[in-house]
């Protein structure tokens, strides 16, 4: 099927839909609406986006002081194409990480566990590579991304409810990169660990505790963990999308279920839209039921360390920037060729989630969260400002980088700085071989030993190179993780 044939499933709402009405697609899907100013413009702007980077489906929600707009485009498959919809269920990637942090936060408020406590008061059988982190890593350090050891390790231990008890035995053999505390990068395995000590000390499986502690007190019924689950409703698949190639389905489908507590959340937009409005409120759901105290969710919102960019931090879980005097709370997800955004303004009453099946559909959540922040808040996020280097200052940061799923080879040319990752597989599982290497990106630089990307698929991506004591390098973080400088 063509790109051309995919986007004409585009799903367009009825102008003359009022609020809380029904409209059927022009595929025959159902779709609820509730009217927003210029959200048919922000309908268009999806739909180039989609054309753009051949993006087969879209679930776009936004609410906005308390009005809510959900719609779908395109289709789940174009192997086996239905129509995206607001009910369509799709791969939320590591936004689960938060609903993992919502979860421990409960378990915290209830007295189960303490952010700060060393986990091997849950974990006494507990072994990492380091005694000394062994010993100390907390919550907090798992749910900030702050413990230094490996984060992506996407071991398959199995389907069984010990999966993530026998991941948790093999984490005795992952490097530890960084002291504890001391350096933030992005750890799946962190949340993993984060999601046994859920197991411990609720006496249940992770699934079962979140399902109990967030999911159905949220009122998500379309959210689920398990494949088995998920295949009797309409879902979407991943695809690959090289740039300027056609798409192809991505396979396998699942995460292993021992990280489930990192990423294996399948939901709509309609259902994460719940959530959001509970992040944004008061700490209870929509009966009055108190889940959390607004002291903690405050906590969950506020910095607890400094994260990837300029500017950025991250709270419990989520990612955090001020824009203009409003808080931003965002995170994103990524599996196997599913992408996906959600951010919330608090302070203003907005939030937008946006999911695609498409690898490269970070280029669209991006360019579609940009231009909702500025249409609906009047928030801008200009482009940082590039610093002049001199080129001999450039040849210092030249050479290759080494990171568990990824190597990175900078050169320097005409342009300047280029930057070129060669992935190693390993993910969705352990096993799975390397995809395709993306293309080049030039960077630029932003501040002192701060990059940032500006060609796709990596537009905008930060990059920071960590130095010695000594002053020279030793760290490139790059889409998060630390690569090791190698030469």
């Amino acid at each position: 099927m063509s790109h051309s044939a995919i986007i004409s499933f585009a799903v367009r709402i009825d102008p003359a839909v009022g609020d809380s009405e029904l409209t059927t697609c022009r595929v025959g899907c159902v779709v609820t609406t509730q009217t927003l100013p210029t959200f048919h413009a922000l309908d268009e702007r999806v739909q180039e986006s989609m054309q753009r980077w051949s993006v087969p489906g879209v679930a776009v929600g936004i609410l906005l002081d308390g009005q809510e707009h959900t719609v779908g485009f395109g289709v789940t498959s174009i192997e086996h194409p239905l129509a995206v919809d607001a009910d369509t269920l799709m791969q939320i990637g590591s936004i689960t990480k938060t609903f993992t942090a919502t979860a421990a936060m409960r378990l915290v408020e209830a007295g189960a566990v303490a952010l700060d406590e060393p986990i091997r008061r849950y974990l006494p059988d507990l072994r990492l590579s380091s005694a000394e982190v062994t010993a100390g890593v907390s919550l907090k350090h798992l749910l900030t991304h702050t413990a230094g050891f490996v984060g992506d390790d996407f071991s398959d231990t199995g389907n069984g409810d010990d999966a993530l008890a026998r991941y948790v035995v093999g984490m005795a053999e992952l490097p530890q990169l960084t002291p504890l505390g001391e350096t933030w990068s992005y750890c799946n395995s962190g949340f993993c660990l984060a999601g046994r000590v859920i197991e411990v000390v609720t006496g249940k499986p992770y699934e079962a505790a979140l399902k109990e502690l967030v999911l159905l007190p949220l009122g998500m019924q379309r959210a689920f963990l398990f494949p088995a689950d998920v295949m009797t409703h309409r879902f979407a698949v991943g695809h690959t999308t090289p740039i300027g190639e056609p798409a192809s389905v991505a396979r396998p489908w699942p995460i292993p279920r021992a990280s489930n507590a990192a990423g294996g959340i399948t939901t709509s937009v309609k259902d994460l839209l719940r959530y959001a409005r509970f992040h944004m409120g008061d700490g209870t759901n929509a009966d009055g039921e108190r889940l959390l105290s607004l002291e903690a969710l405050r906590t969950m919102h506020n910095p607890l360390a400094p994260a990837d960019g300029p500017d950025e931090s991250v709270g419990v879980a989520w990612l955090l920037r001020d824009a203009d005097g409003a808080r931003v709370v965002r995170h994103a997800g990524g599996t196997n060729g599913q992408t996906s955004t959600l951010q919330l303004v608090p302070e203003r009453n907005f939030a937008i989630a946006v999911f695609t099946n498409a690898g490269i559909g970070g280029e669209l959540c991006r360019e579609v969260v940009r231009w909702a922040m500025a249409e609906y808040l009047g928030l801008q996020d200009p482009e940082p400002a590039h610093l002049t280097v001199p080129r001999e200052r450039l040849a210092e940061y030249a050479g290759a980088y080494d990171a568990r799923m990824a190597s990175v080879e900078i050169s320097l040319t005409d342009d300047g700085l280029v930057v070129q990752p060669h992935p190693k597989g390993g993910f969705p599982t352990k096993d799975s071989p390397p995809s395709p290497a993306p293309p080049p990106t030039r960077v630029a630089f932003i501040g002192d030993d701060r990059i940032i990307a500006l060609d796709p698929p990596f537009s905008r991506a930060n990059g920071e190179f960590l130095r010695r004591p000594d002053g020279t390098l030793a760290w490139l973080r790059w889409g998060g993780r630390l690569a090791a400088r190698q030469r």
